[in-house]
């Protein structure tokens, strides 16, 4: 019976130990004071990415190459945690972003420019464009933690672009086809070179809304007590062009994801 009671004893006292210092690990690991307290995360990040069709239209064939340009974030949160596990935050992110892209394409409805004069037909070809955005988002995320150090979140965003540059050129492809259908699929053929591009007029920029909402989701990882290493993904659900918009055929939408450390205070 004496050994019973032993074990029994033994059960609680190590179940209380655990239990407190599980407790300890949720406490230790924020938010910075309390569980169910507030603060601010102030983050740095590096961002990749791009605007794209959904899904890629067939005019596109191949895509010959993507090169995000690399783009930085700036931003702060503001959270609340109503209990050990869930909260909600909202912030303020700055960022520049952008990317080239080359792609082989047929029948691909575009504008050109040619001589000061807009040129509208079906291209077959090298298709080359390149984005550039300054902006901020402003994302409102439910919180959840997983685990002491361990938080995601996910939410709905609305991102305000300062200034926003939409560019391209069509040429050649490396099998030597590079020409516009006028008008028509069957229109007169223009014959287009990499030697001499024809660039997308500069009306592009003109035609680039200066809003965009989408859903952000994102995790936190506590390296520190106040360093956090964080990931987050902005996919944008609205179009970037103007409803009027008539020189490209198909919508597009901002994905960037943007990595980087933030401080916990």
């Amino acid at each position: 019976m004496k050994r019973i009671l032993y074990i029994f004893t033994f059960l609680l006292v190590s179940i209380t130990t655990v239990t407190a210092q599980q407790e300890d690990a949720w406490q230790k690991w924020g938010p910075t004071k309390g569980l169910k307290g507030g603060g601010f995360i102030a983050r740095v990040g590096y961002v990749i990415g791009g605007t794209t069709p959904l899904p890629l239209p067939a005019e596109i064939r191949k895509i010959n190459g993507f090169s995000p340009r690399g783009g930085v974030s700036l931003g702060i949160d503001g959270y609340r945690m109503f209990s050990k596990r869930w909260g909600i935050s909202m912030g303020a992110h700055f960022f520049w972003e952008g990317f080239d892209t080359k792609a082989d394409v047929k029948n691909y409805y575009v504008w050109l420019e040619q001589e000061g004069e807009i040129t509208k037909g079906y291209f077959t070809g090298t298709n080359a464009t390149s984005t550039e955005m300054w902006g901020v988002t402003l994302p409102i995320q439910a919180t959840f933690r997983i685990s002491p150090r361990w938080n995601v979140s996910a939410g709905p965003y609305l991102s305000y672009y300062f200034s926003q540059t939409f560019t391209g050129k069509v040429y050649d492809n490396n099998d030597g086809v590079g020409y516009l259908r006028e008008d028509s699929p069957t229109g007169t053929k223009i014959f287009m070179t990499r030697e001499n591009p024809t660039p997308y007029p500069e009306s592009f920029d003109d035609n680039m809304l200066p809003l965009n909402v989408g859903v952000e989701v994102g995790f936190d990882w506590k390296a520190t007590k106040h360093v956090n290493v964080f990931g987050l993904l902005d996919w944008g659900m609205s179009n970037i062009w103007r409803a009027e918009f008539e020189a490209i055929s198909f919508r597009m939408f901002p994905i960037y994801a943007t990595i980087g450390a933030a401080y916990r205070y």
